[in-house]
């Protein structure tokens, strides 16, 4: 059975995990949703996992488009978010236009990286019939401005303004709401203040979803790994073993551990 919108509110209502995994190309798409993962990401991280780029800033549209037609091809029932790049959704008209061609190459949901100030374009998206992932937290997009990719809302000013953006991109309907690389604590707390569902990674255990990067739970990405990843393709497991098992994991809410988590 397919997993809609409704599905991952319902999730929410009843307090049963789902699990959120990126993927690029038709075969992994397969193996990801056959596996039980509820929502694949045709993440931006492509640009750098797959492309070899630092940043996910030089992603273009083409690529999502292509890459989210990949995807489409072999999903088995998985609702599919795909990421709008970067200076993609600069305003509402250029949000509309692009958002229409992803929805067109197979995404049920986009995603967008920002604050309150994403509120009218989540508006009018969702009045005219695209579903909206509000992006907050670390937002790579952002990079430049970030200095970094740094843990966000440890000060509690910072914290409180962005339950105050979360809240206020879920009243403009916003249907999912993602944090990246945020306390444990603030994670929770965002979590509880919304109506819509929260998909956490770096956020902690008490997110209504979690997501990670294909790469990262299999092992494979080159260079240092991050807190919030658990390698999956452990003890003589095939991918879609690993796969299954990072499902197993996030519902049964063994994963992330405290370990997985910041302060």
């Amino acid at each position: 059975m397919a997993t809609t919108i409704n599905t991952l509110r319902s999730m929410k209502k009843s307090g049963e995990k789902f699990t959120c995994l990126t993927a690029y190309d038709s075969t992994f798409a397969h193996v990801a949703s056959a596996s039980g993962v509820d929502v694949l990401l045709v993440g931006d991280s492509l640009g750098m996992v797959l492309q070899g780029h630092d940043s996910t800033v030089p992603v273009t549209m083409e690529d999502m488009i292509y890459h989210t037609q990949c995807v489409k091809n072999g999903n088995q029932g998985a609702l599919i978010m795909a990421d709008m790049p970067f200076m993609s959704y600069a305003t509402p008209e250029q949000a509309m236009e692009n958002a229409a061609l992803l929805m067109q190459a197979g995404a049920h949901m986009v995603k967008l990286e920002g604050g309150d100030w994403l509120c009218e374009t989540i508006a009018l998206l969702g009045e005219r019939g695209i579903p909206v992932c509000g992006h907050l937290g670390l937002t790579p997009q952002s990079v430049n401005k970030l200095g970094g990719y740094r843990v966000q809302g440890r000060e509690d000013a910072q914290a409180n303004m962005m339950i105050e953006h979360a809240r206020a991109m879920s009243d403009s309907g916003a249907d999912v709401i993602l944090v990246e690389c945020i306390p444990s604590a603030l994670g929770t707390k965002l979590t509880q203040a919304l109506d819509c569902p929260v998909i956490g990674i770096g956020a902690g255990k008490e997110t209504d979803g979690q997501v990670l990067v294909l790469h990262d739970m299999l092992g494979i990405t080159p260079g240092k790994t991050a807190k919030f990843v658990k390698n999956f393709l452990q003890n003589g497991r095939s991918i879609s073993e690993a796969i299954t098992a990072y499902v197993a994991e996030v519902k049964s809410g063994e994963f992330p551990g405290n370990e997985h988590g910041f302060e």
